[in-house]
């Protein structure tokens, strides 16, 4: 009798455990919430050379990685593609691609070669939410993982972006970014 109490108790806090992470935490997050504040239309804001710094949380909350980026958006209606080369601390390079295309309605279609199908989103006031479950390289193990992706306009232009990796429900990594416009390749780009 004892055994069937304590699994009744760690059923029981498991589910506790969920139901307030839905409810109280990162995930419980609706576009709603971000109905004030600046118009976040990807378009406009993910468009051009933007430059980015940021930090990647391992799963035990330590910053595992620093990086910083340079983005380059390029938008035909809506449609556009974003090209990303990223620089880790550690020295080594990404290039990724995402392929993005927005509806009437401010849903978000996104695909890149290391998502496991099609991610999904939405844009709506001052906050963008996208979906998506990304293939790490094999040299990072290979997991895929589930991600929920939040980017949130401020007054000034800056781009705030909090995402969380997550596998079989559990936390595992944490990114946090600034993505801001790059006046000087705008420039560079403008006078060639």
């Amino acid at each position: 009798m004892d055994i069937f109490s304590f699994l009744i108790g760690v059923i029981a806090m498991v589910a506790v455990f969920w139901m307030v992470s839905r409810r109280m935490d990162f995930l419980a997050q609706t576009p709603g919430d971000y109905a004030v504040g600046p118009t976040f239309d990807i378009r406009r804001v993910l468009n051009g050379p933007l430059l980015c710094d940021g930090i990647i949380y391992g799963p035990t909350g330590r910053v595992s990685s620093r990086f910083t980026a340079r983005f380059d958006a390029q938008w035909t209606g809506n449609s556009g593609v974003m090209r990303e080369h990223f620089v880790y601390d550690s020295g080594s390079e990404q290039h990724r691609e995402w392929r993005l295309s927005v509806d009437e309605t401010g849903r978000i279609t996104a695909d890149a070669d290391d998502l496991v199908g099609a991610g999904t989103g939405t844009q709506h006031g001052s906050g963008v939410r996208l979906n998506y479950r990304i293939k790490l390289p094999e040299g990072g193990g290979g997991h895929k993982l589930d991600v929920v992706d939040w980017m949130y306009l401020l007054d000034n232009g800056t781009i705030m972006n909090r995402s969380q990796f997550r596998k079989f429900g559990f936390k595992v990594g944490e990114l946090v970014a600034t993505m801001r416009p790059d006046p000087a390749a705008a420039a560079k780009r403008e006078a060639a």
